[in-house]
């Protein structure tokens, strides 16, 4: 069974809910075969430039996550629907804007600089709470994409977890677009391999729980290689139309 639409258009309730069933069907799927727990597996809906409509429908269908990757559609979003849903911001951080989503979003995927995480410590500590976060992790080693190295990754854990309004809930990583999930394999093994060497290190502030790795085209892959959250946002809502 095929995802029913990912040409851009608008999806219908029951496509949504398809969509759904669908996605966890392959996460069980992927699950069996690494001899794994789908229990241990979260789904993060993506939910960008799609309307409140689409994460009613799937809210209706049983999913409370939803991820975001622009400030603006989160806020607008919390102010709609509140919560719940749960919400997490996925998208690059820009330090300026921290102060809007810091009391909305339960978890922060996209730490990607110690002065960022400054920043969230920062509005944190005005609100009284404790942000959990990931370290996202360029682990290809992309020059397109944002993230700490690999070498880097222990350092930077080490230096957020003393921060006393942030916690290190674990890793994040885009991996590249490819038409071929099999070739992410070895980036997904390779954050897991870190995620492990960073439970090790038994780190002040660091709790690594959470290994966000895999999306539309990856899952299944990430999945068998350890992931326990994916972010999927076309193979659940269909394609996004960017020209609106």
């Amino acid at each position: 069974m095929e995802p029913l639409k990912t040409e851009g258009e608008e999806l219908t309730a029951e496509e949504i809910t398809a969509n759904l069933a669908h996605l966890k069907e392959n996460i069980d799927k992927a699950c069996a075969k690494a001899g794994r727990d789908p229990k241990e597996i979260t789904i993060c809906a993506v939910s960008k430039l799609k309307p409140v409509e689409d994460i009613r429908a799937a809210m209706d269908a049983g999913q409370m996550l939803f991820g975001e990757n622009y400030v603006q559609e989160i806020v607008q979003k919390y102010e709609t629907l509140g919560t719940p849903p749960e919400w997490h911001m996925i998208g690059h951080l820009q330090r300026n804007k921290v102060k809007y989503i810091i009391d909305k979003v339960t978890l922060i995927h996209s730490v990607d600089s110690l002065s960022l995480a400054a920043q969230i410590e920062k509005e944190a500590a005005k609100h009284d709470l404790i942000m959990p976060v990931l370290l996202e992790v360029n682990i290809a080693g992309e020059e397109s994409k944002w993230g700490f190295t690999k070498s880097e990754t222990l350092e930077a854990a080490k230096e957020i977890g003393a921060m006393p309004h942030v916690k290190v809930a674990g890793l994040m990583t885009s991996a590249p677009y490819t038409e071929d999930a099999e070739t992410n394999r070895v980036h997904f093994r390779n954050l897991k391999a870190l995620y492990d060497k960073l439970a090790d290190a038994h780190l002040p502030g660091v709790e690594p729980t959470i290994l966000s790795m895999g999306m539309t085209g990856d899952y299944v892959v990430a999945v068998e290689e350890g992931s326990t959250m994916v972010r999927v946002g076309t193979g659940i809502f269909g394609a996004r139309n960017y020209a609106k």
